[in-house]
């Protein structure tokens, strides 16, 4: 585990897009496995930049996001298809052919996520990048007695519906379940980049990285993943100088 704690956004937003962009230097056909929500904006902010300014492409690339609503269509405004159409993927030469999200609107979700997991199996993530929920979910794999180990339709908790409703109309417009990538999948990935910012996020972010590995805390079991590197401003890091 490797552990980053950044004075500024900047800083660690340009750490993030760093990593990826690195990657993808190295590696012009890596498989990126990508998140949603306010904590990877900057660091999509930075890879547009670089992709602007000539120094980085996506054109080779593919990528696989960890979730989605369901009941949404992609071209909701609060889905995560459009959030990524949004944020990054309209703004830079990756092929839409080769950008994924579960599909909100399947009608058979099991089907559906047998086959999310079929393509991922196929595909090998070279570097997933996450979030920090602060009950210690990632992904949308909530803390429970157990945890599923494949892409799985999920019912989110309170606590989780009210952190997004920000992005709704109301707390009511929040869907109540969404499809995942089971921690297996995450775990599988080749590198792991968890991003966490805000003094909000400081116990949670303590508890993951240090605590007990358990179900009860999903973001836990990262301790045990071969390359992790975790990127912290210094609200979410202070527990770590």
């Amino acid at each position: 585990m490797n552990l980053l704690t950044f004075r500024t956004e900047q800083d660690l937003n340009r750490a993030g897009a760093g990593m990826i962009a690195s990657l993808l230097q190295i590696k012009p056909k890596a498989v990126l496995g990508l998140a949603t929500g306010s904590t990877p904006i900057g660091i999509y902010e930075e890879l547009v930049h670089l992709y602007r300014s000539g120094s980085l492409s996506f054109a080779k690339a593919s990528s696989y996001n960890l979730d989605e609503y369901v009941g949404l269509s992609g071209s909701h405004p609060a889905s995560y298809r459009c959030f990524m159409n949004t944020h990054l993927f309209d703004q830079v030469d990756i092929d839409p052919a080769n950008t994924h999200v579960p599909n909100g609107l399947a009608v058979n979700l099991e089907q559906e996520c047998a086959y999310y997991d079929a393509m991922i199996e196929d595909a090998g993530i070279d570097l997933q990048v996450l979030g920090l929920g602060h009950n210690g979910h990632i992904g949308f794999n909530e803390p429970g007695d157990v945890l599923v180990a494949g892409t799985h339709v999920t019912d989110l908790q309170q606590q989780t519906i009210e952190a997004n409703a920000r992005f709704f109309d109301s707390e009511d417009d929040v869907p109540k379940q969404a499809i995942t990538m089971g921690v297996a999948g995450i775990m599988k990935t080749r590198q792991v980049m968890l991003v966490v910012r805000g003094e909000s996020k400081a116990a949670i972010a303590e508890r993951a990285l240090t605590g007990p590995i358990t179900t009860e805390c999903p973001a836990s079991l990262l301790q045990l993943h071969p390359n992790l590197v975790v990127l912290m401003d210094e609200g979410a890091g202070a527990w770590a100088k």
